[in-house]
């Protein structure tokens, strides 16, 4: 039976994403906030966590059900009449001389009125609540001609090769400019270039600019971080990078970034940041994504930045006299430390939605962190205007660069897809695919094979049926198409039942479908050190069965997918068990116990609930889409609803928060103050909370406390130590590894069930066990790093080889019976190994 394979066109409902250009006017200056050789864990350092809860899921989803779909079908311009937000004194853009974000409602408003070439419409909303601006610069179209530019993106990605041949794609297809700014919300500048660009286009009367915005559309997400830009802070409302989530989309300012990228699909793309001087302008040092048609995109992305370099140094200004140093392209100018391998950040993911050019800028003068509140107010505006100057210079010769090269970058665009649909592989960058760009050598050669296929098993094959309905929800939702069988079927010599999920690798957008499921790489020997993370496969770390198939034939009736299908399922008679494989099921155990319903726990981890909370429990299967099977077992002990005492990262505590728990935020400075220990059950340390730092008093209550601890890192084992709770000895691996490791998990209360991988970042292991202490799972034999970097330190101590077969999660009971669990893996970080969430959640139900 031939492949039954529709095309899939996701539904776009939330909202376009940003462009800003600047004008020529103003100077910048260099300096580095974010040194990338050596990565710090989240919250490292801090000794407080803050409560980053402003506005909860359910208010947020229905915030963002209020915000109206963003058309395809209307033409330009789109009027707006935004609600401007109350004035906000306490706005920290203000002592730099910059828009507070109060005034950018008002102010884009007046654009609107300029004439008819601004639109500004309402992207989404962002954790604290604040409305995400997107605007759109171009020539007015009508709602006809609207529609016609939809068509031929829609085109250009799903019939890419008639698409290449398409006269009228050639003639009339608008280049899409996507410029995002502010994502790091202590980063400013960027959004008041942005102002400044659009303002220009908008009043422009020469032919010039006319003719450009004739055959482009400029997107510009004006602020991509209004918490953070309101707050001073890098992080938004609930604690989190923004630009490190673009694999996960963990946050609601991610997600409406990725739907722009998808329904505007734009070809050349910008990122505004600070502070690098000189002036920073991407493309990177090796490693290259292994997933990109980087031959592509390095042809585009250097050119653009060699433009970019040329109007950010013809600013005219001097290190002598105004502090700022000439402009650098890592690609050219650096052997390694700024790579483009993660697919976390914005101008990592924007190729893999058909960007051929993706940048991040890091303007030069710093005035952020000490420097905003150590200068004096006038050197920090002078600051800001240079940095305002130097991104408006970047937006403006990247508008120039997608305008004169407007045919070969939407040729270039179509290519990325039709490679992709017609399975054909990479081609290598060398001196011959990419003429013009020097210094390309063997170590700028990254490529992948792609395989032919994978497949989320349905039924007995499968691991966890709601691991795998969010995988294929995350799946569709970054716009990769697939299909579930109707009939069983056979791929590669192994037979599927019908249900079975399917990714197709020969379809436009292959390379994210790869970097989502495939294994990824260990690059340890390429370089000798990484910006961030280097390996994060949701195939090996988000709990589902999923199986690759590197050839064969693929034969199947299907039909394509928009949505998991429902996997939610209760019993119809008896007794209940539920797994605590997922964080699903932990979000609905806990929703149970706060419910009052007696539930019990199985040797192996799992809840027992009486048969007589059956409507409760096919509430919670519809909700979570968990399954409630029958059984006959009576269950080992009792659970309780757990109250956690937190001394954690932002992104464990969303993790945690996510699971169900009652968290309460703890730090050393919250107990010294006389922290009421009757309010949690168990403490969770991994960051900010030093024993030795403790007030005698402080110590004395904790040890009355009565509560189990769970540590995680070297943080946790510190506390471990310091306290004297059970004999386990961490050893600290190389504090820059990280990535998929393979582990082995003995069973029982904790890891029965867990998944044979983990995520490691600054790994620790535990050696000298003492009576009573159980190594719950161990770091596998050989080298046990899968993908990512995890060198050895120069005396050999530290690397993957001393960590195999050690323990990687222990267990034990202090001599006043209090439970304890010791964690040297980071199964929560950053809200995404969702497979091995349910590890921490067990521990912190051992009572």
């Amino acid at each position: 039976m031939a492949l039954l394979r529709p095309v899939l066109f996701t539904t776009s409902t939330a909202v376009l994403g940003a462009l800003l250009l600047s004008p020529l006017s103003a100077s910048a200056a260099p300096e580095r906030d974010e040194p990338r050789p050596h990565p710090v864990r989240e919250g490292a350092g801090r000794d407080t966590v803050r409560d980053s809860t402003p506005v909860g899921a359910g208010a947020l989803r229905a915030l963002e059900r209020a915000t109206p779909g963003l058309r395809k079908d209307a033409g330009y311009p789109r009027r707006t009449v935004l609600d401007a937000p109350p004035v906000n004194p306490a706005d920290k853009s203000i002592k730099l001389g910059l828009a507070p974000y109060h005034s950018l409602a008002p102010r884009l408003n007046a654009l609107q009125k300029l004439g008819n070439r601004v639109s500004v419409e309402v992207a989404g909303h962002s954790a604290g609540g604040h409305e995400l601006y997107l605007v759109t610069v171009t020539a007015p179209e009508s709602s006809g001609q609207a529609r016609d530019q939809e068509r031929m993106r829609e085109r250009i990605e799903n019939s890419p090769a008639a698409a290449a041949r398409d006269k009228h794609i050639k003639a009339s297809y608008k280049t899409p400019l996507f410029i995002n700014n502010n994502i790091h919300g202590n980063e400013w500048e960027g959004t008041d270039a942005a102002l400044k660009l659009i303002e220009e286009l908008a009043k422009a009367k020469d032919a010039k600019t006319a003719g450009l915005l004739a055959k482009n559309r400029v997107y510009l997400n004006v602020t991509a971080n209004p918490d953070g830009r309101i707050a001073g802070t890098r992080a938004n409302a609930n604690g989190f990078d923004l630009n490190r989530d673009f694999i996960t989309a963990t946050q609601p300012e991610a997600r409406a970034i990725r739907r722009i990228a998808i329904d505007k699909q734009p070809a050349v793309m910008l990122d505004l940041h600070g502070y690098v001087n000189g002036t920073l302008i991407e493309p990177t040092t090796p490693p290259h994504g292994e997933n990109y048609e980087y031959d592509l995109f390095l042809k585009n992305a250097y050119a653009n930045a060699l433009g970019m370099e040329k109007a950010v140094n013809g600013l005219g200004y001097t290190p002598a006299a105004d502090g700022v140093q000439p402009a650098v392209i890592p690609f050219r100018d650096e052997k390694e430390g700024w790579d483009d391998w993660p697919p976390i950040f914005t101008p990592q993911y924007m190729p893999f939605q058909g960007a051929v050019a993706s940048h991040t800028i890091e303007f030069p003068m710093t005035v952020n962190n000490a420097q905003y509140d150590s200068l004096p107010v006038a050197e920090l505006r002078r600051r800001a205007v240079i940095n305002t100057a130097i991104a408006g210079a970047a937006m403006r010769a990247t508008l120039e660069y997608t305008n004169s090269h407007r045919a070969s970058v939407i040729a270039d665009q179509i290519e990325t897809f039709r490679r992709g649909a017609a399975g054909e592989a990479q081609r290598p960058v060398s001196s011959e695919t990419v003429p013009g760009v020097p210094g390309i050598g063997p170590e700028d050669v990254y490529t992948t094979t792609f395989p032919r296929a994978y497949v989320i098993p349905a039924g007995r094959g499968q691991r966890s049926a709601v691991a795998a309905g969010r995988l294929v929800d995350h799946l569709v939702a970054n716009d990769v198409r697939v299909e579930r069988a109707v009939r069983p079927f056979r791929l590669a010599g192994r037979s599927y039942p019908a249900g079975s999920y399917v990714v197709d690798l020969r379809q436009p957008k292959r390379g994210i479908a790869n970097v989502i499921l495939a294994e990824g790489r260990d690059i340890s020997a390429d370089v000798s050190t990484m910006y961030d993370i280097s390996g994060w496969s949701l195939g090996l770390l988000w709990g589902a069965t999923v199986e690759k198939a590197a050839r064969g034939d693929l034969h199947l009736v299907s039909r394509p997918v928009t949505a998991a299908a429902p996997t939610g399922h209760v019993a119809p008679r008896g007794d209940l068990k539920l797994r605590m494989d997922d964080p699903k099921e932990l979000a609905a155990l806990n929703t149970l116990l706060a419910q009052g319903v007696a539930v019990r726990r199985t040797s192996d981890g799992a809840a027992i609930v009486p048969g007589s909370a059956r409507k409760a429990a096919a509430v919670l299967a519809d909700r979570f889409g968990v399954v409630f099977s029958a059984t006959k077992e009576r269950g080992a002990a009792p659970l309780a609803r757990t109250r956690v005492a937190a001394a954690v990262t932002a992104g464990e505590q969303f993790a945690l928060r996510e699971m169900g728990f009652d968290v309460v935020p703890v730090s050393t400075a919250t107990l010294n103050a006389g922290f009421d220990w009757s309010r949690a059950d168990v403490l969770y340390v991994s960051t900010g909370l030093d024993h030795g730092r403790l007030t005698p008093a402080a110590r004395e209550a904790f040890a009355r406390s009565g509560v189990g601890v769970v540590g995680l890192g070297s943080a946790g084992a510190a506390f471990n130590a310091a306290a004297g709770l059970i004999p386990a000895t961490a050893v600290e691996g190389n504090g820059d590894a990280n990535g998929v490791v393979r582990v082995s998990n003995r069973g029982g209360a904790i890891t029965g069930g867990a998944p044979a991988h983990t995520f490691v970042y600054s790994p620790l292991w535990f050696t000298g066990l003492g009576a009573g202490v159980r190594a719950e799972q161990s770091y596998g034999t050989g080298n046990p790093l899968v993908a990512g970097h995890w060198r050895a330190a120069e005396d050999g101590s530290g690397g993957p080889q001393a960590a195999a077969g050690r323990a990687s999660v222990v267990s034990g009971t202090t001599a006043k019976g209090k439970p304890v669990v010791l964690f040297g893996t980071e199964p929560l970080f950053r809200d995404h190994p969702k497979g091995v969430f349910a590890q921490v959640g067990r521990a912190l139900l051992t009572r």
